[in-house]
């Protein structure tokens, strides 16, 4: 059904993302109810992917699940890993190691980005955030925390083990050098964000210049919080290299964060009062998710470099994991834009990737679309030059369909 030529189901979830601007204190019941209104109209007028009524949408959740599982105990358990590494003191020591003025604020997302390179995005971004509310006394920008997200995704970008969507890449067969080449792009994008987003942090709050002096670091938290992401690598590693089929079957990432919070538990009590809060955060991302995975996006335009840019774009409001599933089933691109654009595009909104719904969660002030938009300007220029940048060395050399 149409409505001036544009889908129901997209003016529904427009709308939704515009209930979310305009009401983020209450950005939970706005993606409840927006979620809610998509489901029903799907019930009622054009029923889902996978079938009609109820049993199409039972099919739906059926194939989206985990995903969704994944996402859950991915954003929950690294919540409880950034309250491990911030309570390991490490982010107290670490105005020693930055420099005192804006240069600091560049240094700290350069080490967000190589986190992000071999960890999971969200955990890179909420590490950063860990570290940046150390540092910066509590007052942290909103737009550095879009630069730290942006940071977090685009140290992903280049690496099959850094990102969902570059592991969906490698999952279907493209080759890791393939998807290496996104770093020229993110690199390129990172020198254009990172010195704006440092200035911008400087004149809010500077770095402290005097670290608290006498400071322990708790050694056993921080091996907790290494073999927490070990344990995420490790998984994400054999799950694709040895048994691919189980990834569609078994949230094994989110699994094997969770074995390590709970089997360390009685070594450090893991900070549960952190859990009310980013469960709330997590259901709020999990039902945009949903709402997304609905749309009806089953044909893009055909595969080249401006239908690349423009996903970029588009993953800043919709889930990037269908998007690239689609492309994938497409074919014909070159899957280094592809990897930079779905993956570094997000970081424009604050709920356009994982790793900002985390980082949201931990920093609330941030769930403005407006005010990510516009004191986070810098990252939706650094990707429209990152893009041609790489354009401009490699060209658009399209892969034949997998």
């Amino acid at each position: 059904m149409l409505l001036f030529g544009i889908p129901v189901d997209f003016m529904l979830f427009a709308l939704t993302l515009l209930g979310v601007a305009l009401f983020h204190h209450h950005t939970l019941p706005v993606a409840l109810t927006g979620l809610a209104a998509i489901i029903l109209y799907k019930l009622i007028f054009t029923g889902f992917k996978y079938g009609a009524g109820l049993g199409g949408l039972g099919h739906h959740m059926a194939h989206e699940w985990v995903t969704l599982a994944n996402l859950f105990l991915l954003l929950m358990g690294f919540a409880l890993l950034s309250r491990h590494f911030e309570e390991s003191r490490i982010p107290h020591e670490m105005p020693a190691l930055l420099p005192d003025d804006w240069k600091g604020g560049v240094i700290l997302l350069v080490l967000v980005f190589v986190l992000s390179s071999f960890l999971d995005n969200i955990a890179a971004a909420l590490i950063g955030g860990t570290v940046a509310r150390s540092v910066f006394q509590g007052k942290v920008h909103i737009g550095y925390l879009a630069a730290i997200v942006a940071a977090s995704n685009a140290g992903g970008a280049g690496s099959v083990v850094g990102d969902t969507t570059t592991t969906m890449m490698w999952i279907a067969g493209v080759s890791p050098l393939a998807v290496v080449e996104a770093y020229i792009a993110a690199i390129a994008a990172m020198l254009i964000f990172a010195v704006p987003a440092s200035l911008q942090q400087q004149r809010y709050s500077p770095i402290v210049k005097n670290p608290p002096s006498g400071l322990k670091v708790d050694t056993i938290r921080v091996l907790i919080v290494a073999a927490i992401l070990i344990a995420a690598l490790a998984a994400n590693i054999t799950a694709n290299l040895k048994f691919p089929a189980l990834l569609d079957i078994v949230p094994v990432l989110g699994i094997a964060v969770w074995v390590v919070i709970l089997s360390t538990a009685a070594l450090r009590k893991p900070d549960w009062s952190v859990m009310p809060e980013t469960f709330k955060g997590t259901i709020f991302l999990l039902a945009l998710v949903t709402a997304a995975s609905m749309m009806p996006v089953e044909k893009l335009p055909a595969a080249s470099w401006p239908t690349a840019l423009g996903l970029g774009f588009v993953s800043a409001v919709f889930d990037n994991i269908p998007l690239t599933a689609l492309a994938l089933k497409q074919g014909g691109y070159d899957w280094g834009y592809l990897a930079y654009a779905v993956g570094f595009g997000g970081s424009m909104m604050w709920f356009g990737s994982s790793a900002g719904v985390a980082l949201a969660n931990m920093y609330p002030e941030a769930k403005s679309v407006g005010r990510w938009i516009t004191q986070g300007w810098p990252i939706a220029v650094a990707y429209v030059v990152g893009f041609f940048v790489m354009l401009a060395i490699l060209g658009w050399r399209p892969d034949a369909p997998l």
